[in-house]
């Protein structure tokens, strides 16, 4: 019934089908003094032709990104890679994908799904860790992501923090707006406090306005990250020397499972309405 809706906003928030459409839009944000972390659609997959398909499709955006001088992340999803099969092949999988992104400089984001997958993507993560620089999503709104992010900050490792999309119960996950807000803060703060480098990545332009008067005083580190399509203005304009800026870039075929979770990410129709009328 709303398939219509979503694909008016899917032109803003999706960059297209192809690895070809992710470069033109990168370039692009390039141009503007603006990073990209880029990542190809795809969830809970487990016919082996579609996980194949899916790292090497991402071997090919390394490629794309080291060959035209891209200044672009990538960001992966472990079920897009095997984990809805077993740990064992999202490992297998994740490791190409790190040592490859590697050879080629290019940084990996390991992005977070839901509550479920949670402990086998941080053991995931760790794993690469061991051997590589590598950055992952920490959810602000499920209750455990305190002590995850300690943990991690303890490793070394590089967070980018969100405050989440997925539907989760309340047992887990913080629920209200005002929760997830004022969990997203605490977190942020021990960011600022305890790690070298991260992401503060939302629209909530206070938390960001906070971010950036934080960082005057911590100077870290830091890059403030949003989705394409939403507040890109605010991006586009922010001139703090000492915060770097990033899109969040999605790309290819599987868009409406994407498109449906920014719907419920937002948290009021006039957030997603003024999307339409930003670049």
């Amino acid at each position: 019934m709303f398939e219509w809706i979503e694909r008016i906003f899917a032109k803003k928030w999706i960059a297209g089908p192809t690895i070809d459409d992710a470069i033109k839009i990168a370039k692009k944000l390039n141009e503007k003094n603006v990073g990209v972390i880029l990542n190809y659609l795809g969830e809970e997959l487990k016919k082996e032709n579609e996980i194949t398909a899916n790292v090497e499709n991402y071997f090919e955006l390394i490629d794309e990104i080291a060959e035209k001088k891209i200044i672009s992340d990538i960001a992966v999803k472990p079920t897009q890679i095997g984990l809805s099969v077993s740990y064992e092949k999202a490992k297998e999988n994740y490791m190409k994908i790190l040592r490859y992104a590697k050879v080629n400089d290019v940084f990996v984001w390991l992005d977070m799904e839901a509550s479920n997958y949670v402990e086998s993507t941080i053991k995931l993560y760790f794993e690469g860790l061991l051997f590589s620089r590598e950055g992952i999503a920490i959810q602000s709104y499920l209750k455990r992501s305190n002590k995850d992010v300690e943990e991690i900050v303890k490793r070394n490792g590089i967070i980018r923090l969100v405050k989440g999309a997925y539907k989760e119960p309340p047992e887990i996950a913080y629920t209200t707006w005002k929760e997830k807000t004022e969990n997203y803060r605490r977190i942020m703060h021990y960011l600022f406090e305890n790690a070298s480098e991260f992401t503060v990545a939302t629209h909530d332009l206070k938390l960001v306005k906070e971010a950036i008067e934080l960082n005057k005083r911590y100077n870290k580190n830091v890059t403030v990250a949003m989705l394409l399509g939403i507040k890109n203005k605010f991006i586009f304009n922010l001139k703090e020397d000492k915060i770097k800026k990033a899109l969040y870039v999605p790309y290819g075929e599987k868009w409406v499972d994407y498109a449906r979770r920014r719907f419920r990410e937002a948290s009021n129709v006039i957030l997603v309405l003024r999307s339409l009328f930003e670049f």
